[in-house]
């Protein structure tokens, strides 16, 4: 089993409505779901937000989520405020947590491809438009499930920057492995 890294763990985090001073002590949960944003004004992240908000309104017992973000912890702030305020998130602008759970840069399919215009269709039939970049807007997202102790129970192969798993189906899938 993958686990991140001891010194990831152990590694100081500043953000939004954080729980303390590492990543460690973002891990409140049995199960954490661990989520990376493209930047803030990349749509499919405002998508990601707002259903995960939803999801975990409707089901207290959705694993807690924990957002990372490439601005300041203040763009965190103000980003947060208008789409989930009581979210948890990392402002990681040197892109430490970023690399050290190995989230790539994608390519011009990755981030203008078929499938990406599809996806832009999706997320704007939900009221999902696009804003201003905030950070390298060429990074790829990423999603992983991990416990407490910073095992990794799942992640998320993310083929271009719309791709969105299901994240009820999947995380419930994930949870029920043995």
């Amino acid at each position: 089993m993958k686990r991140i890294p001891k010194e990831l763990l152990a590694r100081e985090a500043e953000g939004v409505n954080l729980a303390g001073k590492t990543l460690a002590d973002q891990l409140t949960g049995e199960v954490n779901l661990l989520v990376f944003l493209r930047h803030f004004g990349c749509v499919f992240c405002r998508e990601m937000v707002a259903d995960l908000r939803d999801i975990a309104a409707q089901d207290p017992a959705y694993p807690n989520v924990v957002f990372f973000f490439q601005g300041t912890v203040e763009q965190g702030r103000a980003f947060f405020a208008g789409h989930w305020k009581e979210a948890r998130a990392i402002s990681d602008t040197p892109l430490t947590f970023y690399k050290g759970l190995g989230i790539q840069r994608g390519g011009l399919r990755e981030m203008f491809g078929p499938e990406v215009w599809a996806c832009g269709w999706r997320a704007a039939s939900k009221g999902h438009f696009i804003g201003l970049p905030v950070g390298d807007p060429f990074v790829m997202p990423g999603a992983f499930l991990v416990s407490a102790s910073g095992d990794i129970l799942w992640s998320h192969d993310f083929k271009h920057a719309g791709d969105h798993p299901d994240w009820r189906m999947t995380i419930a899938a994930a949870l029920a492995r043995p």
